[in-house]
This record gives structure tokens, sequence and C-alpha cells, in this order.
């Protein structure tokens, strides 16, 4: 592997792609001249790139102890030193980018970042675990409307949440064996295999409803289509994780379901009241 692909293996791409594209979709749904939409996705990635880099540097030790062979810095393809810079540079990068959008909106931004290293460390081997995960995901939407001169409503930062957390429970389903056997004890360890699914899927879900009944008013039509097809991501999901509980392809409906989620806010009509 060259160190360019590890570089980019570390980063967590899939998450932190999809994370950016819901920013940048959030973003122009909201009216933002595409100066401002660019700023937006710059300062998401920004953070997701920082947030990836540093988890993979600090699990390090660990992802060795178990033989991770898809992390390149436990396979020594990449220095953990070079990894762990790129994330703190990152982080560095995103801070100004953040304020561009605006005071407010960078200090959300900024909220945004510590709360998810802070899961990287220490928070991720303890019963709060899910917590920064919350908050992380509830400060996007936060972060992106605000830049956008409005003022978020409570429900749109409730479906937030409710995405983080239920993609907390998906994404630590992979790695839930290994973590045990390094010390890893968050919640979905506590909860176990089953408890994890379960609670994700009621998550996820409760997020999709939140959008669609949190606005004054019926919910769109689109409501239950868009229900509909979150529950066969989900059901994929679970599918895959039950033929292969390694199965990444949980973690990627949980992307899925965000995006479709994302796509019925735009198609429907943004009404922030």
């Amino acid at each position: 592997m060259s160190v360019a692909s590890a570089i980019v293996r570390t980063s967590h791409p899939e998450p932190a792609v999809a994370v950016t594209a819901v920013a940048a979709l959030l973003s122009f749904g909201l009216g933002r001249t595409w100066p401002g939409v660019l700023v937006a996705a710059a300062t998401v990635l920004a953070s997701q790139l920082s947030i990836g880099w540093v988890n993979d540097a600090l699990d390090a030790p660990r992802d060795a102890a178990v033989g991770r062979t898809d992390k390149p810095v436990a396979t020594g393809a990449i220095s953990r030193r070079l990894v762990f810079t790129l994330g703190v540079t990152a982080a560095v990068v995103m801070v100004p980018l953040g304020f561009v959008s605006g005071i407010t909106a960078g200090f959300v931004a900024l909220l945004a970042l510590v709360s998810a290293l802070l899961y990287d460390w220490p928070l991720k081997s303890t019963p709060v675990s899910v917590l920064p995960y919350a908050l992380s995901f509830a400060c996007l939407p936060a972060f992106v409307v605000i830049g956008a001169g409005l003022v978020p409503p409570p429900w749109l930062l409730a479906a937030g949440a409710l995405l983080g957390a239920g993609a907390h429970f998906v994404n630590a389903l992979p790695d839930l064996d290994d973590d045990v056997r390094t010390g890893v004890r968050g919640l979905p360890h506590l909860l176990g295999r089953r408890g994890s699914l379960g609670a994700a899927a009621v998550l996820l879900l409760a997020a999709t409803a939140a959008l669609a009944f949190g606005p004054p008013g019926p919910p769109a039509p689109l409501f239950w289509p868009t229900l509909a097809v979150a529950l066969v991501a989900l059901s994929i999901g679970v599918y895959a994780m039950r033929r292969n509980p390694s199965s990444r392809v949980p973690f990627l409906s949980v992307i899925a379901v965000a995006l479709i989620d994302v796509l019925f806010l735009l198609v429907s009509g943004l009404n922030l009241d």
C-alpha cells in the first residue's frame, strides 16, 4: 500500500465523504451561494478528516494487538506520528474555515469537532460513548443552518442527534469483539450485538420521523415512501450483519439513511419553522 493510499484509508473516507455531502446538500437547499456551500463543505470535510486520522493514530496499539490488517497504521504502512500530525493539521485548518460562515457557526463547528475528538479519547471506552456522536451530529445541521443566517429548529437538531446516536451503535458492531479484547467498554459493548442493533434501528427510524413530524402541519406526502426506502436500507444492513458480523454494509446503510433523509428534506421543501 502506498503512503497516499494509506493516508486516504486512515481518514475513514466513506463517512467523511457522506457527512460532507450532507452538509453541502443542506447548504445548497438553504440557498447559500456556491462559495458559501463550498466553505461549509470544506469545514465539515476538514473536521471529518481530523476525526478519522486522530482516531486511527490513537487506536493503533489496540488495532495492532488484534491484528487489524485493514488499518494502515497498525500494519506499519504509514507511521502513527504522520497520521496524528495530519489529524492535528486538519483540525487547525477547520477552525478558520468554520468562522468564515459566521462567529456563531464557527463555534458550533468547533464544538462538533471537540466533541468528536473526545469520543476518540477517552469517551469511546465509557458508558457515555454515544453522547459525542449525538452532540456532533446535532451540531452538523446547526452549523449549516446558522451559516445560512437562519435559526435551527429543535426538531432538526433532534433528528441530527438521533441519526448520530444510531450511527454510533452501527459503527461499533463490526469491531465489537476486538474492542472488548482490548479493554473498550462503550455503551454498544454493554448492550451487546443484538441490543445495539435494535437501538440503532429505533434511533435511525426516529430520526426520519423527526424530520417528517417535527415541522408544523402534516408530514409531506413523500414521508411514507422515504420511510419505506429507509426501512429497506436498514434491512439490508441487518441482513449483512447476520451473515457476517464484521461486515461494513450496516454502516453504509446508515449513510444511505442519512442521505435519504436529506433528500426528503430538500424535495419536500425546507420548512425551518
